[in-house]
C-alpha cells in the first residue's frame, strides 16, 4: 500500500533506497515536457539541488505564468482540494508546499508503476 512521505526529504530519501530515483526524474521531466514548461533536471542532480530548483521553478510559474502553473498541476494531477488547502500568504513557502505535493504526487505515479 502507498503511504505517502510526510516531507520532501523523506520523499527523496526513500525514492533512493527503493533505487527509483532516476524513475522520479524522468517523470518529471516527462510531465513537465507534457505541460509546456520543459525543465531537464539532469539525472546526476543531487535531492537538494532538486528540490531547490523545483522550488524555484514553481515560484517562477506562479508568480509570472499563472495558467502555465495551473495547466502543470492538471497535467501532473495534483489533487485540487489539496492546492485548495495551502495558505497563499507567502508565496515562497506556498510554492515550497506545492514543489511537495508535485514530487509526491510523481512519486507516487513512479511507485506504482514499480510495484504493479
Amino acid at each position: 500500500m502507498f503511504i505517502a512521505p510526510k516531507n520532501t526529504d523523506l520523499l527523496l530519501t526513500e525514492a533512493e533506497g527503493e533505487n527509483l530515483y532516476l524513475k522520479l526524474i524522468e517523470q518529471m521531466n516527462k510531465d513537465f515536457n507534457l505541460a509546456n514548461e520543459g525543465i531537464d533536471f539532469p539525472l546526476s542532480i543531487s535531492p537538494d539541488e532538486l528540490k531547490i530548483q523545483l522550488h524555484e521553478k514553481i515560484y517562477r510559474l506562479i508568480q509570472y505564468k499563472f495558467a502555465e502553473y495551473l495547466n502543470l498541476l492538471y497535467i501532473i494531477d495534483v489533487s485540487e482540494e489539496q492546492i485548495k488547502k495551502l495558505d497563499g500568504s507567502d508565496l515562497v513557502i506556498l510554492s515550497e508546499q506545492v514543489a511537495f505535493l508535485i514530487l509526491k504526487r510523481e512519486w507516487q505515479k513512479v511507485w506504482f508503476r514499480n510495484k504493479y
